[in-house]
């Protein structure tokens, strides 16, 4: 997996790419979101366009970054999910607990709105 950071408005964006399998992968990505919190980034993007496969570990990860974020008193949004990883995600559930958008500018744009995205 690859990640890259971007940061527009005072929201961090991580791109990840490749697959989503854990391991070292878990630790870097873990280690973003202290360091995204511990720059004052509260409000963070994860893009998903270029995850081609993602294992329950690679779920983990997810639900690990956004209780990181909420429990340092900020939101995390997900953004560009492909079909199969939205499946994966709605099969196991997991996708009630995160918002989701169909690209970047609108998950970052949300942040600023008071309207939350619906389902």
């Amino acid at each position: 997996m690859k990640m890259k950071d971007d940061f527009r408005d005072g929201v961090a964006i991580i791109r990840l790419e490749g697959k989503v399998i854990g391991g070292n992968d878990a630790t870097m990505f873990h280690g973003k979101m202290h360091e995204y919190i511990n720059n004052g980034f509260k409000k963070v993007v994860v893009d998903l366009a270029r995850v081609e496969w993602m294992s329950s570990v690679g779920m983990g990860m997810l639900i690990s970054a956004l209780t990181t974020v909420k429990n340092n008193k900020g939101r995390l949004k997900i953004a560009n999910i492909t079909d199969r990883i939205e499946s994966l995600l709605t099969i196991t559930r997991i996708v009630t607990v995160f918002d989701v958008y169909d690209s970047v500018d609108e998950a970052v744009s949300a942040f600023s709105e008071k309207a939350e995205p619906v389902g």
